[in-house]
């Protein structure tokens, strides 16, 4: 303890001393003050502003004011800024300066980032996207990839759920696989990280502070993910985070407070509406389980949710070491009782620059501690559903914490049997926690050669580890046998409480350790002779992916710990590697005319070595039509350009590691076999298939981007169209032929089609008021083309993670969309109600079997749209978020479970509730298949209203502090009668609802 105090004094140390260096260096030089503003008089905020001759420099505030410390000797500054001609300023005679900066009509030149380099956005050949951070979204984000959501075309972001830490579903132009991964490569400042979370943090991306992101830039086409080879096919997200800048240290301190409340409950029976149901068909006996109180199960499980999340950040520079550190603190409740997550964050970034500038170092550590606690939420949601309303919450019974619960003293834990548990008491009796820890680093070094100085030498290092445990504890173990946990079989120990983590299956500890090893040469060089311009990338990567699992422990309520819990090999290492080479060639002619060429070579450890390699390679063309004679001189189109490109990606994401080869793994406690005195756990063969190959996406992009004038108005329109091969799939295999029924090969064919339109414009800006305001849409139309060996056939299989109790409800089926929901035809009265049990005869046959299910429908949205605006009025700024999807249909499963008298009235024991939907059905049984429950789940949501005040200099005008105050999901129009219309698989069943959250925050800068 003493020696880490020490380490930590020590560093503090350190980081005063830089700062008093910097406040003495500043002492001795004179101050020069000025604001920068654009032709139209509207203030520019983030421009740089540096002295010529000298390593220093600032970013404007707010109100594009500035403070710079030159020295003495100092005559000029250089102020530049996004999209406008930079212009030299004269200093020796004064201290204060006004500078106003011509639109340069070239805000498309922006550089956005690609695979292994940069370029410029106008000489982009592929369908690459940047979102930088006056452009995020403003809100309570737990996770950096809802800062764009809604921001992109063709990219859609669902979040998950509303659980604290909760990740999204991203899909970039409709997913790509059926069983393999449709997840985005995400790249972290050169480091791709693997999607798979770690025990006590699921997400990935939650280990991110989204307060450190810079930019995202997204990588939509073939032609510009193929440098990625086989982690490309679903799209890349390169992730810069914040740097430092050479100036004076500028310090920031953020922080927001919010409060969350549940938007919608679900429409249930309410107590006295369930007392007249039970009372009109129940018998004498279900009559008599009535009680008197009146409980809102939903009002016991939910509360208002309090999030407090604080950032502090330093950068600046000693000399030629430009640095950034930062620390933050995110504590996040729950809408759901006991739900919270908690995540400490620090950043370090370095970039000094050495030898003249040929040498350029970025080094980026990054560091995550957190704690979960997850409730048992799934469980609780259920229950308060359908647990009696007319029951109180606590009935004194002392074995079960005084909750009130259904008792039969005949059962060994003196619960009724299949009886839904006390939803409060499932939370408050429950307690898994998670204590996750990741740590994301990397070094790249750029070496500028000097006696070649267009040829780089680049050395990339990095490394991405995770480990995290969760455990398990259960205060009254009877309440465990209904949510799923095994129980002692002594049944004096059922009220004693019963701790675990993870089990046999599923490891209570887990590490993941990810290593990156980049070496690529980088060659430009302007041609003035021939009007043209070459750079050229050649390289090679090395990447390992070793995972450590441990398997778990348990003990009982006696404290007595179950040693048949403990398998004899508690700890598995899977590990892959994959190896790559890849080289990409642009060729530009006159400013006009763009040529790339890319190609990249993988070899994955997941196949066999007579597949193990596969190459992917494409090629893209632009023309900037902009710059022939014809437009050259227009006042009215500021850019035109067309881009039209061909590439393959790969994909080996998704399957196992050793599927390709003979395996085994350790037998389950239930098959140990007893050999003399003691029982042994056996290993078995898994199923393999050594013809495991490549699966590869094919995409076609075919774009126009266009500005008009002077760039106030920009946007894009692209064609894509993407088919898949060599599907990845899991197939069912004759008995006797492997070590198992199914094995994972490579069969099917998949497309997805469509077309992408943004546009974005600045209607007003003046001395006083500027307007800007963006719309993106996106079609995409996914079809399988192919399921089998034989290219006419077509088949239909179940949807993995489609089942509902014992029923699948969707199937992969060739000529329709992947998910699709496969489902009777339902019948209705003269008066529109349907008529319990009566579906369509769809072949005519005179009866009703699986051969009259059709398919109806599929979860995705064929459209998606994003809109968004923001105002400015002198020290006021407000804006707005709005998203929508249509096409899209939702499973009710909620209505469906209850929408009989026998999902209220099944048990002789108890009583069940059910939603409202049940009045109108009144169905006899219990209705499965029905397509009556496939609803409409189209939406439009307000995602978020944003209103910010400049307050100005404060402290003495040493700081600059701004409030803000944010309303998120501020409201959702549909026709979905549920309580979410936005689930990424389709299937409402009890999820976790998104909050709708106000927020308020400061932002001070010193």
């Amino acid at each position: 303890m003493r020696s880490s105090i020490i380490k930590v004094s020590g560093q503090m140390a350190v980081l005063l001393f830089f700062i008093l260096i910097t406040f003495v260096a500043n002492a001795q030089n004179r101050t020069i003050t000025g604001t920068v503003t654009s032709k139209d008089g509207v203030p520019l905020a983030n421009a740089s502003v540096t002295v010529v001759g000298q390593n220093s420099g600032v970013r404007t505030d707010a109100n594009g004011a500035f403070t710079i410390n030159v020295l003495p000797n100092a005559k000029q500054l250089e102020v530049s800024y996004v999209g406008s001609e930079t212009q030299t300023v004269n200093i020796s005679a004064t201290s204060n300066v006004t500078v106003t900066l011509a639109n340069s009509g070239q805000a498309l030149s922006e550089v956005v980032v690609i695979g292994y380099g940069t370029v410029k956005k106008t000489d982009a050949t592929g369908s690459v996207t940047a979102i930088t951070a006056k452009d995020f979204n403003k809100g309570d984000f737990s996770t950096p990839e809802q800062l764009i959501a809604g921001k992109v075309p063709g990219v859609q972001i669902t979040s998950n759920s509303g659980v604290p830490g909760s990740g999204s579903t991203i899909r970039i132009r409709g997913g790509a696989s059926i069983n393999a991964s449709n997840d985005p490569l995400i790249v972290i400042d050169g480091v791709p990280i693997t999607n798979e979370g770690v025990k006590g943090l699921p997400n990935a991306l939650a280990s991110i502070n989204p307060n450190d992101i810079e930019s995202f830039n997204i990588l939509k086409d073939a032609s510009a993910t193929a440098i990625y080879g086989s982690r490309g096919s679903n799209g890349v997200i390169l992730i810069t985070t914040k740097k430092g800048k050479k100036g004076k240290a500028v310090f920031n301190f953020n922080t927001q407070v919010s409060a969350g409340k549940v938007a919608k409950k679900q429409d249930v029976l309410s107590a006295n509406q369930f007392r007249e149901f039970v009372k009109a068909n129940g018998t004498p006996t279900q009559i008599a389980l009535l009680g008197n109180a009146n409980t809102d199960w939903q009002d016991q499980i939910f509360q208002t949710a309090v999030t407090t999340d604080n950032n502090f950040s330093i950068s600046g520079s000693l000399k030629n070491l430009p640095y950034r550190v930062s620390l933050g603190y995110l504590n996040q409740d729950g809408i759901v009782r006991t739900d919270n997550f908690q995540r400490g964050t620090a950043s370090i970034n370095l970039s000094p620059s050495l030898w003249d500038n040929h040498l350029k170092i970025n080094l980026n550590l990054k560091g995550t501690i957190a704690k979960s606690r997850y409730s048992n939420s799934g469980s609780a949601i259920g229950n308060a559903i359908g647990f009696d309303p007319t029951q109180p919450v606590y009935s004194g019974n002392k074995n079960y914490g005084g909750y009130f619960q259904y008792t039969d003293p005949t059962t060994p834990s003196g619960l009724t049997s299949l009886a839904p548990s006390n939803p409060l008491a499932a939370l408050n009796q429950y307690k898994k926690i998670g204590t996750p820890q990741r740590s994301i680093g990397n070094i790249q070094l750029d070496y500028k050669f000097h006696f070649l100085p267009e040829l780089h030498a680049n050395v990339n290092l990095g490394y991405d580890i995770a480990k995290g445990t969760e455990t398990t504890t259960i205060q009254d173990s009877a309440i465990s046998n209904y949510l799923g946990f095994t129980n002692p079989s002594t049944p004096t120990i059922y009220h004693k409480g019963y701790h675990s983590s993870g089990s046999t299956t599923d490891p209570g500890k887990q590490q993941q350790q990810n290593t990156i090893f980049e070496f690529y040469l980088n060659y430009g060089k302007d041609l003035d002779a021939i009007k043209s311009r070459i750079d050229a990338v050649a390289g090679y990567a090395y990447q390992d992916f070793l995972t450590t699992n441990y398997f778990y422990y348990s003990k009982a309520g006696d404290g007595v710990t179950d040693s048949s819990t403990k398998p004899t090999y508690p700890v598995t290492k899977p590990q892959h590697i994959l190896i790559s080479y890849y080289g990409r060639l642009n060729y530009s002619y006159d400013g006009k005319y763009f040529l790339t060429g890319t190609i990249r070579t993988d070899g994955s450890s997941k196949f066999g070595p007579a597949h193990r390699w596969g190459v992917f390679p494409s090629g893209a063309f632009a023309w900037r039509i902009k710059e022939e004679s014809f437009l050259k001189n227009s006042k009215t189109v500021s850019d035109l350009k067309f881009r039209v490109g061909y590439g393959i990606t790969g994909q080996q994401d998704g399957i196992g590691n050793y599927d390709y080869i003979l395996n085994y793994t350790l037998s389950g406690i239930a098959t140990q076999y007893n050999f003399g005195t003691g029982y042994y756990q056996m290993y078995k063969p898994l199923p393999y298939n050594p013809n495991l190959k490549w699966e590869q996406t094919a995409t076609t992009n075919l774009g126009i981007d266009f500005g008009f004038l002077k760039n106030r108005i920009t946007g894009s329109i692209d064609y894509y169209f993407k088919k898949t091969t060599n599907l990845l799939n899991t197939i069912s295999v004759a008995s006797g032929t492997n070590f198992g029924n199914q094995i994972t090969a490579n069969i099917g064919n998949m497309q997805n089609e469509g077309v992408e339109f943004n546009i974005n414009a600045t209607p007003v800006r003046n001395n006083h008021f500027s307007w800007d305001l963006g719309f993106n849409f996106t079609y995409n139309e996914n079809k399988i083309t192919k399921l089998s060996t034989n290219d006419n056939g077509s088949i239909g299989v179940p949807a993995a993670n489609s089942n509902i109790g014992f029923t699948t409800v969707q199937q992969q089926t060739v000529g329709y969309p992947i998910n699709s929901f496969y489902v009777f035809q339902q019948v209705y009265n003269e008066a529109g109600k349907p008529i319990g049990g009566l579906y369509n005869d769809i072949n005519r046959d005179g009866k009703i079997t699986a051969a009259d299910k059709y398919w109806y429908k599929s979860p995705a949205p064929q459209e998606f749209l994003g809109f968004f605006s923001n105002f400015y009025y002198g020290k006021l700024s407000a804006g707005f978020s709005l998203r929508a999807n249509f096409g899209n249909y939702m499973l009710n499963q909620n209505a469906r479970g209850s929408s009989s008298v026998k999902s209220i009235l099944g048990n002789a024991s108890f009583l069940t509730n059910a939603l409202t939907n049940v009045l109108a059905t009144h169905f006899a049984n219990s209705v499965d298949f029905s397509d009556y429950f496939i609803e409409n789940a189209s939406f439009l949501r307000m995602d978020n209203v944003s209103f910010g005040y400049n307050i100005g200099k404060v402290f003495h005008n040493s700081a600059n502090l701004r409030a803000n105050l944010n309303l998120q999901n501020a409201f959702v129009i549909t026709k979905y009668t549920g309580a979410d219309p936005e689930i990424s698989n389709g299937i409402d069943n009890s999820f976790y609802p998104r909050p709708r959250t106000l927020i308020l925050g400061l932002n001070l800068d010193f």
